[in-house]
């Protein structure tokens, strides 16, 4: 990573943690009362502001193809391809509710960061750990069914390219232990935000590429079995 050529962004997402002290205390209130829809409604205002700033500093322009496809309400399971670190940034400030990720654990040495990451009900997932890893998807399949909403990338790493890498398998067990909606979405180009050249770089356009959501609690058993094949080949086909 080129540590010069992008300070400026670093230190401008540093400051901007700082105009959220507000949100922080909302999401921490309504969390310990365990007043959940407050906590989704402060969360998502805070996904919109935090997101809003990121994209006006660089510029970004989203495409948002088939809106109609996006849900109004949560929970919803989003799966998706994985080209950049920007790609959380279109879904913070596309989607119509609050939404968490499934992190990968490395990014738990960035402290405020991480924080943050949990705050709005993501989980940390360890590689190569089955049983951590089983925990994981039990812990993101019950938040789920408490109606908050979750985005997977299942190719499990970055593909700093318009290619796409095999879905992990049983990627989606998450979402069909909590028999959940999910909504297959294609990012394009997210990976010239950064990948490319190792540079951020201002004045981009991606799409976000919303295809049509399936509720797998209607799914039969065989269609379960194949879920996994079918919504990486609509994603795929977003490409």
């Amino acid at each position: 990573m080129k540590i010069l050529g992008n300070i400026g962004l670093f230190s401008f997402v540093a400051a901007s943690f700082f105009g959220l002290g507000d949100y922080k205390r909302r999401i921490d209130k309504a969390a310990k009362d365990g007043n959940k829809e407050e906590e989704r409604k402060a969360i998502y205002e805070a996904e919109k502001y935090w997101s809003n700033k990121i994209k006006d500093y660089l510029n970004l322009e989203i495409n948002v193809i088939n809106p109609e496809n996006l849900p109004k309400d949560g929970p919803a399971v989003y799966v998706a391809n994985h080209q950049s670190y920007a790609d959380v940034i279109p879904f913070l400030a596309v989607a119509k509710h609050q939404v968490g990720f499934i992190a990968k654990d490395s990014l738990e040495k960035f402290p405020v960061f991480a924080d943050w990451v949990l705050r709005i009900r993501s989980l940390f997932i360890k590689r190569g750990d089955a049983r951590t890893s089983l925990g994981t998807i039990n812990e993101g399949a019950n938040m789920i069914k408490e109606g908050y909403s979750l985005v997977i990338f299942p190719e499990g790493t970055r593909s700093h390219s318009s290619k796409m890498a095999d879905f992990k398998p049983g990627a989606l067990k998450l979402a069909t232990k909590a028999k959940a909606v999910i909504v297959p979405v294609t990012l394009r180009d997210t990976y010239k935000l950064f990948e490319e050249t190792g540079i951020v770089k201002k004045n981009r356009k991606i799409d976000f590429v919303v295809h049509e959501p399936i509720d797998t609690s209607k799914l039969d058993r065989k269609e379960l079995a194949e879920l996994g094949e079918r919504v990486e080949n609509i994603v795929r086909s977003g490409l």
